[in-house]
């Protein structure tokens, strides 16, 4: 079979790796892909949200999967463009793809399908100065979000009220992140310890991938501020099984049900950011594809033949299906440019 990969980073370098080693490929092609990507199938120059381009090589490579990898394409709709091929795709249609494109959507749906979350307001311009005494009832320190994609970086963590102010107003009033910040989710802060958590769905059976925990701040020390992601390490030592299976049943469950009760197709990742609290999982959002760098720190540790799973997914086989995982520790470091995450030369 001959698979198109789509995307350019590490977590992309990562896929290719993983899928050049299953028998089931054929050919694999990685657009835009990147140095790294090479070693491991052909480098395509396009676009990943440019939909006729992507038809194109699909009918003149004779594709029989698509990898979706980085969040933007989906949120575009990129599978629903391509969904009349009638080929199997990785990776949620627009409304799925909602649970990370938008804060607000993904808040109000866990808050529809009792999943466990931090309380939290959604505001705009309009309303900016409800935002300020909402924030003024809070206790430090202060989340704020952007609505909408921002390459990882839309988070803001405040310690003081002064500062959560000013972060407030650049999204709103700034538009720190232009459109994505159009809204600003505000919400209580959690206290506890992060850890990634990926599913595999087709929405409705799923299988669970090693979990992992990634270092999101620039600095030495967990200082600086947020970063798309500075390294990840899996397993996780706080991940027991007993967590795991609360995660199961009182996230993982509940989201995939909830997606059926909505009636939103489901095909891919669900990377579910939490925080466990004193042993108690939350989320703190979803995300509708792997992330970067856990990737990178995961796929290592799966034996299982991932193109495999992938056609198990699209042909609603998971239920069936179990991921087989090394024991061994697994970790990803990243090196950035100096000056990331503000402007920096590459």
């Amino acid at each position: 079979m001959n698979i198109l990969l789509l995307g350019g980073g590490g977590r992309e370098c990562a896929l290719a790796w993983t899928i050049s080693r299953s028998p089931l490929c054929s050919s694999l092609y990685i657009a835009p892909g990147n140095p790294g990507t090479a070693a491991y199938g052909k480098n395509i120059a396009l676009k990943e949200t440019d939909i006729g381009v992507i038809r194109k090589m699909i009918a003149d490579k004779q594709i029989g999967l698509v990898v979706v990898g980085p969040e933007a394409p989906l949120a575009a709709g990129l599978v629903d463009q391509l969904s009349d091929l009638g080929i199997g795709i990785i990776g949620p249609a627009r409304a799925g793809a909602m649970l990370e494109s938008s804060k607000d959507f993904a808040k109000a749906f866990m808050h529809r399908h009792n999943i466990p979350t931090a309380a939290y307001q959604t505001f705009t311009a309009e309303n900016i100065d409800k935002g300020f005494r909402f924030l003024r009832k809070l206790s430090p320190p202060y989340v704020i979000k952007a609505d909408g994609l921002a390459a990882g970086k839309g988070v803001a963590i405040c310690h003081d009220l002064s500062e959560a102010e000013n972060e407030f107003r650049a999204m709103l009033l700034d538009k720190k992140f232009g459109q994505s910040s159009a809204k600003v989710v505000v919400e209580e802060f959690l206290e506890g310890i992060e850890l990634s958590v990926f599913v595999l769905t087709d929405g409705s059976g799923y299988v669970l991938f090693p979990e992992a925990k990634d270092y999101k701040r620039i600095g030495d020390n967990d200082q600086g501020p947020n970063t798309g992601g500075m390294g990840a390490v899996s397993p996780v030592p706080f991940a027991s099984k007993c967590f795991i299976q609360k995660v199961e049943e009182r996230i993982i469950r509940p989201t995939i049900n909830g997606l059926q009760e909505e009636k939103i197709p489901y095909c891919g990742y669900l990377f579910l950011g939490l925080m466990n609290c004193q042993g108690e999982p939350f989320v703190i959002e979803y995300n509708v594809r792997l992330g970067d760098p856990e990737t990178e720190a995961i796929l290592p540790r799966v034996r299982n033949d991932l193109v495999e799973l992938f056609l198990m997914a699209t042909e609603k086989k998971l239920a069936i299906a179990r991921v087989e995982t090394d024991p061994r520790h697994s970790v990803a470091v990243v090196m950035a440019s100096g000056g990331y995450p503000s402007s920096f030369q590459t």
